[in-house]
């Protein structure tokens, strides 16, 4: 998923577990007496824990969402955010580190049952949960939901496309009872119930169907309901008076009201954040470099931080359509220029992350160190490499092209320029176009004909697994097939044979074991075609607001666990 995942915002692992007590430090945990829990406390328990109840939980983002219907939605953090508001069959147990990406059931009353060999998946609901407006959840709620979002793609273009890809069709999913789902597969699908954690399984009755874009979304099903949405300015979710904690022990009402402030610049969410103003940056992609350097400086300050190794891959893609990176030369001669350590400082040096050499990142199965393009001991690149490929391309002095990245993610953007700066040593001319977060993926960088008609060869992203399993992190940004005319996450339009059939050959391996040698030799052959520059695994610097209760880094989702947050008036202890 991106960072949206995010989507979109995928598995971001972190260490350790959580025993439901209110946890003793770690062995190399900062600890700082009173409520701040001390630096890296969130990877492995849960920080400020409470019970308390009442205030306003607030958020603040440098854009606007995606999308708050969950049928058309890729950023991670809109995927966490929307576990308050709409419940799905299946999630991830609510626990910081590598517990959190746990498998329970949700809407479910138990994990799927495969039968006729992994070609079919029943799944049985609770009894008792309902809409915000009183209207009982069926299994035709969670039909309509998934065939709605994929099966319609003119309307909902912004989510995951497995369902399109693994059900037999749109009438695929049988309904017996008003309590029983069945799914019937094409083929069989090891990790079918991974795709039922997705929050296109939320249910939506057809009478509510607003139909994605700027509409709030289905009525809820979780603790909180969407209270009012002003695109690009706020979004305010209050309790939702139908939720019942018997039906939902995995999730917590807590606060009153939920707020998010939208499009607010980065280095003002930062200040509001240490203000005290903001609880949480809702992007959960870490504070701006100065105010990391700040953090880390000051010990009031790094007693209230958290430094994971998020599980996610900054990079970009050249995309093989947009002239001249049809030559694979081309492709390479741009790897082999690229400033990695440049990227990386305009991240905020190595607490942002460490340089990439592949595409899955170390907390993946699957992962196998190597380096295809060697960028030398200081990180700065191959010029040398570089102008033998533009040679073996024969344009020799070099060539133009435009690279598309967020300019709201200050980060990114910068990042961009500094890719733009390296390129240039050896005659590479790019141009940086900057485009909002908000619908880079549905109107820009997403639409390949928007990138073919532009010259935009260079496309900046990030990823992290739409679920824990190395086909989670590469099916999306790597299938030939999975290229969509909006919404498109595999930037590059990678279409290699050879990587197809080994997506396939995974889908349907049980073994984990088995499975990460395929996704090893996917990340391989891709490097090899020189489609995807992975510069950075990423690391995020995030800081608990003072307020803040029940703070921990979700295993799954590689940033706070929206759906434990509380808030405290007062801080024990002051």
């Amino acid at each position: 998923m991106t960072s949206h995942a995010t989507r979109g915002q995928g598995t971001r692992r972190a260490r350790g577990g959580h025993d439901g007590r209110r946890p003793s430090p770690s062995p190399g945990t900062d600890r700082v007496p009173g409520w701040d829990g001390g630096f890296n406390a969130g990877l492995r328990t849960v920080v400020n824990a409470s019970t308390r109840t009442g205030g306003t939980l607030r958020f603040a983002r440098t854009d606007d969402l995606d999308s708050l219907d969950p049928g058309d939605t890729y950023y991670a953090y809109v995927w966490n955010l929307l576990r308050l508001v709409g419940r799905t069959l299946l999630t991830y147990q609510p626990l910081p580190g590598r517990a959190g990406q746990q498998l329970v059931p949700d809407l479910a009353t138990s994990l799927g049952a495969a039968g006729d060999g992994g070609r079919t998946w029943t799944y049985r609901l609770r009894r008792g949960v309902t809409f915000e407006d009183g209207t009982p959840v069926t299994a035709h709620h969670v039909k309509y939901a998934i065939q709605r979002s994929s099966f319609a793609p003119e309307r909902l273009s912004g989510g995951p496309t497995y369902f399109r890809r693994y059900l037999d069709g749109p009438d695929a999913i049988r309904t017996p009872d008003a309590h029983t789902l069945v799914f019937h597969l094409r083929e069989p699908f090891a990790m079918f119930d991974y795709l039922v954690t997705l929050p296109g399984t939320a249910p939506v009755p057809p009478e509510h169907d607003t139909g994605g874009g700027a509409a709030t979304g289905p009525p809820a099903t979780g603790p909180y309901r969407v209270h009012r949405y002003r695109r690009g300015e706020r979004l305010e979710l209050a309790r939702n008076p139908r939720w019942r904690p018997v039906t939902d022990p995995l999730r917590r009402q807590l606060a009153d009201r939920v707020v998010v402030d939208l499009g607010v610049d980065g280095h003002t969410v930062d200040e509001r954040l240490l203000a005290g103003e903001v609880d949480v940056d809702l992007a959960g992609v870490g504070v701006q470099p100065a105010t990391l350097a700040r953090i880390l400086a000051e010990p009031a300050l790094r007693a209230r931080a958290d430094n994971p190794l998020i599980g996610f891959t900054w990079m970009y893609g050249i995309n093989a359509r947009v002239p001249p990176f049809q030559d694979i030369h081309c492709r390479r001669a741009v790897q082999h220029a690229t400033d990695k350590a440049g990227m990386q400082a305009a991240y905020g040096g190595p607490a942002a992350g460490d340089i990439a050499t592949t595409i899955l990142p170390p907390t993946i199965d699957g992962y196998r160190p190597f380096d295809r393009y060697p960028c030398g001991p200081d990180g700065r690149g191959d010029a040398e490499a570089a102008r033998a490929e533009l040679a073996a391309a024969g344009m020799p002095e070099g060539f133009r092209t435009r690279i598309a990245a967020r300019e709201d993610r200050l980060k990114e953007f910068a990042a961009a320029h500094a890719l733009r700066a390296s390129l240039a040593t050896v005659g590479i001319q790019a141009e940086v176009l900057g485009f909002r977060s908000g619908d880079y993926f549905d109107r820009y960088a997403g639409v390949p004909a928007y990138l073919h008609a532009n010259g935009i060869g260079i496309v900046m992203f990030g990823w992290g697994a739409d679920f824990p399993d190395g086909f989670g992190f590469l099916d999306q940004i790597v299938n030939g097939r999975a290229v969509k005319p909006a919404g498109n996450h595999n930037f590059a339009e990678v279409d290699l044979p050879e990587v197809n059939a080994l997506l396939d050959l995974g889908a349907r391996t049980a073994g984990p074991a088995r499975r990460a040698g395929i996704w090893g030799e996917i990340d391989r052959l891709v490097m090899e075609d020189a489609s995807i520059c992975p510069y950075l695994y990423a690391k995020s610097l995030l800081y608990r607001g003072p307020r803040a209760t029940n703070v921990y880094v979700s295993g799954a989702y590689g940033m706070y666990d929206y759906v434990s947050l509380g808030v405290a008036e007062v801080q024990p202890g002051t």
